[in-house]
This record gives C-alpha cells, sequence and structure tokens, in this order.
C-alpha cells in the first residue's frame, strides 16, 4: 500500500466541572454540541465533577501538553468553573476558592493554554449559572449539611468571570446573567437548583453556539462525502490529502 498522511482531526475541548462532565448525556449541550461538529473535529469531554479552578489549573497541564503546542490541534476551548469555587468557605472549605483567586486561577489557566498553542481567540469562559436556594437546599439537606451557596455570591464570581475573559482577550458566556435577564424564571433551566435542566443544557447549547460557530466555521468536512468516493480507485479518493 502507498504512503498516505494521517488524517489530522481538530478538537474542542470543553473543561469544567460537573455541568460540563454530565454534558454528553442526552440532551445534554455538550452532545448537541458534538452533533453539530460531527466529522469536522472531535469534541472532548473533560469535566471533572466536583472541581474548582484552583485544581483545574493544577491539573490543566496533564489534559493538555505544552511541549508540542502544533500538535494539539485545538480549535476552540470552553472553560467552565466557578460553581464549586463560589460555595461558601465556612459551609464547604473542600471546594471553596476565594474570589481573588478565582480570577487569577482562570488568567493562569489562559496564560497556560497560549503557552500550549491555544490563542485568547479560541477560549471560551463560561460564568456559573445561578443558584435556586431553596431548590439547592433541599439537595444540601438531603446529604446531611446546610445551604452551601447562595446566588448573590455567585453573581460575583460570575462577574469576575466576565472581568477575568475580558482581561484576557476572550470571549465569555455569562450564563448567570443571561438566565436571569428581564426577570425571567431562571429555576427552569436548573434540575435541582444548580445542576442544569434539559431546558437548561438546551439554553447553554444554543448561546455556546453562537460564539463557537465562527471559531469552527472554517473547518472542512473530513474525509470525502461517500458519493464522491471512486467505487474502481476508492483509494485515490480516500488516500488523497485534499
Amino acid at each position: 500500500m502507498s504512503k498516505f498522511s494521517s488524517v489530522i482531526w481538530p478538537k474542542v475541548v470543553l473543561f469544567g466541572d460537573s455541568i460540563t462532565q454530565f454534558s454528553f448525556q442526552t440532551n445534554g449541550w455538550g452532545a448537541e454540541t458534538a452533533n453539530k461538529l460531527a466529522r469536522k473535529c472531535d469534541v472532548v469531554n473533560r469535566g471533572l465533577s466536583g472541581y474548582n479552578s484552583r485544581w483545574a489549573k493544577i491539573i490543566l497541564p496533564r489534559l493538555i501538553s505544552s511541549q508540542n503546542p502544533a500538535e494539539n490541534h485545538i480549535a476552540a476551548i470552553t472553560v467552565f468553573f466557578g460553581a464549586n469555587d463560589a460555595s461558601l468557605e465556612d459551609k464547604n472549605p473542600q471546594q471553596h476558592v476565594p474570589l481573588n483567586e478565582y480570577s487569577e486561577n482562570l488568567k493562569e489557566i489562559s496564560k497556560f493554554l497560549s503557552s500550549a498553542g491555544v490563542s485568547a481567540d479560541k477560549v471560551i469562559f463560561i460564568t456559573p449559572p445561578p443558584i435556586h436556594e431553596p431548590a439547592w437546599e433541599k439537595e444540601c439537606i438531603l446529604k446531611g449539611c446546610p445551604l452551601n451557596r447562595h446566588n448573590s455570591v455567585t453573581g460575583q464570581y460570575a462577574q469576575a468571570c466576565v472581568q477575568a475573559a475580558g482581561q484576557c482577550g476572550s470571549e465569555v458566556l455569562d450564563l448567570w446573567t443571561l438566565m436571569q435577564k428581564d426577570g425571567q424564571d431562571y429555576t427552569v433551566y436548573l434540575s435541582d437548583g444548580l445542576h442544569l435542566s434539559e431546558k437548561g443544557n438546551q439554553f447553554v447549547a444554543q448561546h455556546l453556539w453562537s460564539i463557537l460557530e465562527s471559531r469552527v466555521a472554517h473547518l472542512p468536512f473530513i474525509l470525502p462525502y461517500w458519493g464522491d468516493v471512486d467505487a474502481k480507485s476508492p483509494e485515490s479518493s480516500l488516500l488523497c490529502d485534499a
């Protein structure tokens, strides 16, 4: 068989906490994004349930290499932390990260990504969504602990994320603000007061795509359409670089 080059499959990386980890479930925002990008790039789920920005900053170099940036082939990456960082320090010290540190962690993540060949325009920060305290308090009580998050505090972290994104030169999807815009009932977007419902997943998928689409629009359809394959000489169609 003649020599041929490997197919390069670009990547969109989803980096975040449980809201990202669970995004590949049925009707999840990650699954929806992957479906739209089939045959154009791989959508890689790097969601880590329970993680905060402090831990994310530490493990990111284990997920993306800065040694050979050209080999990463990352078309875009979402950075979606804050829901755990915003935990109340006195109620949940394990996950809590102070506001100033959270902001600095996001900037450090951006700085590392740049060193790995992922420029700021390819990074999309996502703020935590709002918290519905009555629903989340029920979940906390079931686990034997008091309410450990407040919507107003999460809003401060969302604002810090927006500011950090601006300082890094990256775009941001401000879920905390958008989901509460014009006094709408944001509780329909949440399944338990913290995580996303089906409507919440649809909301994220729709708004993320409006940002992501321009970053992947240039990506070609990978490998020939089946109807274009030369049936008599498939190698001539399937092993060419065009």
